[in-house]
């Protein structure tokens, strides 16, 4: 399940959905980044919308059957671990992957619904309220912990696993943030 779930991490939607949409490849436009955030910069919502249910779908999937095949809540959180470090360093695209956060956030989903949209919501206000998608991935991943243990404490662990790997993978972005040097968010209109 560990393999399979990095290989699955490992297809980079954001830069398939470019590739077939006839946009640029997202590693050498807008923060070169190949994430959902970035496409919205450099393709539009629907592209950008593609991207994050894809990178959602990498993480949710493995963690899903892997649950159902009665792994232990700390595996669980390895299998997790291992679908978004596929997204960090897909093997199919030269190990130059996005940040993880749709991944991990699809494979937290399965845990509940009402966790689901808590972050969902937490991540929405705190864009709304700032407009960088990075603080809100990062006070998102803070919190999703805590969130977790008020809901279902036994996958407190593996979400507070995904959190640090989620925070390791924005140093640079917190830099940024430190600095006042952080991108917006933005949208490109198409025509």
């Amino acid at each position: 399940m560990i393999v399979t779930a990095y290989l699955a991490g490992s297809v980079s939607s954001a830069i398939l959905v470019c590739r077939l949409r006839g946009l640029p490849d997202p590693r050498s436009q807008g923060s070169g980044n190949p994430g959902a955030t970035n496409v919205l910069r450099i393709g539009g919502a629907s592209s950008a919308a593609m991207v994050l249910l894809f990178d959602m779908l990498k993480g949710a999937i493995p963690s899903w059957v892997a649950y159902k095949l009665g792994i232990e809540s700390v595996w669980l959180g390895v299998i997790a671990i291992a679908a978004c470090l596929g997204h960090i360093f897909p093997i199919f695209f030269g190990f130059k992957g996005g940040k993880g956060v749709a991944t991990a956030f699809g494979a937290i989903a399965p845990i509940g619904g009402t966790l689901a949209i808590l972050l969902v919501i937490t991540w929405l206000v705190l864009v709304f309220i700032s407009r960088y998608s990075s603080l809100a991935a990062l006070l998102t991943a803070f919190l999703a912990p805590i969130y977790t243990w008020w809901l279902d404490d036994r996958f407190t662990l593996p979400v507070a696993m995904l959190s640090t790997l989620i925070v390791i993978r924005h140093k640079d972005n917190i830099q940024r943030l430190l600095r006042g040097e952080e991108s917006k968010v933005s949208r490109k209109r198409r025509s």
